[in-house]
């Protein structure tokens, strides 16, 4: 077995250049399937981590999904529910905190967040992670905005800049609320999820930028400046949604059975956890489309190390044939090339970790910060190894049909001359 290996090693290092170029095509074919099932694994854990510090969600009577794609992802549109419900709802003894949320309005696309101090102090993304502030502070003042990290990036916006909001988003935005601008008084740090799309501002100023607005459109003779709203209740009357941190996680489905059967205003709470893993499960064809590809791609390194083995043989003819004439037995070639085949697949896979972790040194804390995907370097998990051991059976088992043809041809095969 020995000389095998021996012979294998010389043989290999004979045609280094191709076969280091089938190296790399396997390492990096590894590189690709396993980056995919990591960025497959992140992408998930980011996902359903998008708000980690809350026990429910609270909004209007809707599907689950559609609650937490309004109210954690911005998208679609949920009905609102009343203040006074919302109140009534958080007196409950199991409540810790809640944050509530008014959506609606938008700027230059960003939707814009109505809220209060609670949303800095409470809400938590990524692996129970607080939000922080690259620039500036939390709202206080009435006309005061906080911006995430994206917004401010993409827009190039800065501290005490002035701007001003939308009313609506999208397909629906109306008109600008520009009589009563906003300033800039804080950034946030990336966090990789929708709060870094967001502009923050408090309940109060929803209510001060609508209070000379009615059913959806401005009041025709009336304009209310920013000076007079102070002297308005500001209260809000509805809001869109609310996250609720219970004080022990035990009494959570209590909790929900108590809104979902409040008398008032038909409620809906839903789990966090549960709702987002029923919404991955809506886009989790994409996942393994991207996983498909990176098989094939895998399946074409292998082949090309069919190819290389194949185009080999003839030129081998006289080594193979010189080796079974000092004693070689058909059995020992087919070890001879299947040892080789393993030896590349083998060497690609370990070639294709480094290379993972170098990208994942590298890239991951930028890929972290923008878009809340942890690659860090990290010991290979069992899914990974079921993949690279996927990996080098195939490659064993295809290398295995260049081995079967040399074993048998036959001794005169290689020392006959060619006419």
């Amino acid at each position: 077995m020995n000389a095998l290996f021996g012979l294998a090693l010389k043989s290999a290092w004979n045609r280094r250049l191709t076969l280091g170029l089938t190296l790399l095509s396997i390492a990096l074919a590894v590189t690709l399937l396993l980056g995919v099932e990591r960025t497959r694994v992140a992408a998930r854990a980011s996902f359903s981590q998008s708000v980690s510090g809350a026990d429910l969600v609270l909004g209007a009577r809707t599907s689950p999904v559609q609650l937490m794609l309004y109210s954690v992802f911005r998208m679609g549109a949920t009905n609102n529910i009343g203040w006074d419900s919302y109140q009534a709802v958080i007196r409950h003894p199991a409540v810790a905190w809640s944050i509530p949320i008014a959506l609606g309005d938008s700027h230059r696309g960003f939707p814009v967040i109505g809220t209060d101090a609670a949303y800095f102090e409470h809400f938590r993304h990524g692996r129970g992670r607080s939000l922080s502030f690259a620039q500036g502070r939390p709202f206080n003042g009435l006309f005061e905005a906080v911006l995430g990290a994206e917004v401010a990036r993409r827009l190039g916006y800065r501290l005490d800049q002035a701007i001003t909001l939308s009313h609506g988003s999208g397909e629906l935005k109306q008109s600008e609320h520009g009589d009563k601008p906003f300033t800039v008084v804080g950034i946030l740090a990336p966090t990789g999820t929708p709060v870094d799309h967001s502009v923050h501002v408090s309940l109060g100023a929803i209510e001060a930028i609508h209070l000379d607005w009615q059913g959806g459109a401005p009041m025709p003779g009336v304009h209310i400046t920013p000076e007079q709203v102070r002297k308005f209740d500001l209260s809000p009357k509805t809001i869109t949604a609310a996250l609720i941190g219970l004080k022990q996680r035990t009494a959570v489905f209590k909790v929900q059975r108590h809104i979902n059967s409040y008398p008032e205003e038909p409620l809906l709470a839903v789990l966090p956890g549960v709702a987002l893993d029923e919404l991955w499960r809506v886009v989790a064809m994409v996942e393994q489309a991207l996983l498909g590809i990176s098989v094939l791609v895998v399946a074409v390194g292998l082949a090309g190390l069919v190819a290389v083995i194949l185009a080999s043989l003839n030129e081998r003819r006289r080594e193979l044939a010189v080796l079974r004439s000092v004693g070689a037995g058909p059995r020992h070639i087919l070890a001879l090339l299947a040892l080789e085949g393993a030896g590349i697949t083998l060497a690609g896979l370990g070639l294709g970790l480094l290379f993972l972790n170098l990208a994942a040194w590298l890239a991951g804390p930028a890929l972290e910060a923008r878009l809340g995907l942890t690659l860090a370097l990290q010991e290979v998990s069992p899914a990974e190894l079921k993949l690279l051991g996927a990996v080098f059976l195939t490659g064993v088992l295809a290398s295995l049909l260049p081995a079967a043809l040399a074993y048998r041809r036959a001794l005169t095969d290689g020392l006959t001359p060619r006419l």
